[in-house]
């Protein structure tokens, strides 16, 4: 069945081209734009911007802007569209009003005479040092359109990879709070009045419940206090682990902490290995391109035992030498930098490595989840279990009452 699909494509003068096409699929649209000597930048049914809800722009949001900067720019340069002409357009197809102006200041900044990369550089907080260097060596090289592919590879990737951790744990941390959150209820509301039955003195209440009915009077006697103790130690901690040498210790814990720990080590290996295979093919020098992606791992432990690498590398003891003296990269990892030397295909075993650990972090999610689930599970059934079992112990024995 024909569909009407809206399109935006770019014509070979650069100018960017709208409209409707009628056709069964969106891929014979584009075929039909091809036909005509378009390049189909957007198939599909035309979003409306009315009633549009603006939400705060997050971390999370500066990732998706330039994730979509990234493939736009890909698309237009890889298809011969000017550099300048190239940024227009894709200001005008971004939809986030808060990343069109920036979009637009680089392309001023171009304009008034510096290179593209340190036009990037001009917003790090949306440009990594990655990014900017990928770019530089593009610009020195001519060939920024087999670079944008690389980077919209590299940019969708980890997204894909930090959006399916993230997705893995809210269940477990949702279930966490929901079972605390239940406890406190009972304790703080339930057992209060339950309690008013017990008030005769003359009754006797079971070891049990006398234990559930004291737990109840603290809860509610210290709890407000023991909320801003809470509050203050979070900031405390928050602020602790913001210093180097909290923050040293805070990475080397989580590195240590059972199938967690394992994961998050599989996690940054597969962010170390896809930024080396992004910038060796980029043809950045090794030491350097060592150094940028150490920059971008989140891991701090982790992070300093590259600076011992990257001495090696310049000792020229090569990468998979150090790497495994570094003791922080999983076994696989040296040997396959070592058969990346041998071979002299570097660029293919950092490739195939961040693909092996991208998906071993997947597995190491799930096998943390599928333990972390029913332990908790288990643990807030026995807390709730015991309050219930403790109640109904009570009422009971209600007739024994002392004489």
């Amino acid at each position: 069945m024909a569909t009407s699909f809206f399109f935006r494509a770019v014509a070979s003068d650069g100018k960017l081209r709208t409209g409707t096409i009628t056709a069964e699929t969106e891929k014979k649209v584009a075929q039909e734009l091809k036909r005509q000597g378009l390049i189909p930048v957007y198939v599909g049914f035309e979003k409306k911007k009315n009633f549009e809800l603006q939400m705060p722009t997050f971390a999370r949001g500066h990732r998706k802007d330039v994730l979509f900067f990234t493939q736009e720019m890909s698309t237009l340069l890889s298809a011969g569209v000017p550099l300048d002409r190239a940024l227009g357009i894709t200001a005008e197809l971004t939809e986030k009003s808060s990343f069109r102006p920036i979009v637009l200041d680089v392309m001023r900044i171009l304009k008034g005479g510096k290179s593209f990369a340190d036009s990037l550089a001009s917003y790090p907080q949306y440009f990594s040092e990655l990014y900017v260097n990928m770019v530089r060596a593009g610009e020195a090289s001519g060939s920024l359109g087999t670079i944008f592919e690389r980077l919209s590879e590299f940019e969708r990737t980890r997204d894909d990879l930090r959006g399916y951790i993230i997705s893995s744990l809210i269940y477990p941390a949702l279930l966490t709070l929901v079972g605390l959150g239940s406890i406190f209820v009972l304790l703080d509301f339930v057992v209060p009045r339950f309690a008013q039955i017990f008030s005769d003195p003359r009754m006797k209440i079971p070891t049990p419940t006398l234990l559930l009915i004291q737990t109840s009077a603290y809860v509610r006697a210290y709890s407000l206090p023991a909320f801003i103790v809470l509050v203050v130690l979070i900031i405390g901690f928050q602020a602790f682990i913001r210093t180097a040498a909290g923050a040293l210790w805070w990475d080397t814990l989580r590195l240590r902490a059972p199938v967690l720990g394992d994961a998050l080590r599989k996690a940054e290996t597969a962010r170390f290995a896809r930024a080396m295979a992004t910038l060796v093919a980029a043809s950045v020098p090794l030491v350097q391109s060592i150094g940028i992606a150490r920059g971008i791992l989140n891991n701090r432990r982790i992070a300093g035992t590259l600076e011992q690498v990257s001495q090696g590398v310049k000792r020229g003891e090569g990468i998979a030498g150090p790497i495994l003296r570094a003791g922080q990269f999983p076994p696989l990892a040296s040997h396959l930098l070592s058969v990346g030397e041998e071979t002299g295909n570097l660029e293919a075993m950092f490739g195939r490595m961040a693909d092996i650990y991208d998906a071993e972090t997947r597995t190491a999610i799930r096998r943390f989840t599928a333990l972390f689930e029913p332990v908790i599970i288990l643990v807030m059934g026995v807390l709730v279990g015991s309050l219930i079992l403790s109640m109904m112990l009570a009422i009971t024995g209600i007739n024994d009452v002392v004489i």
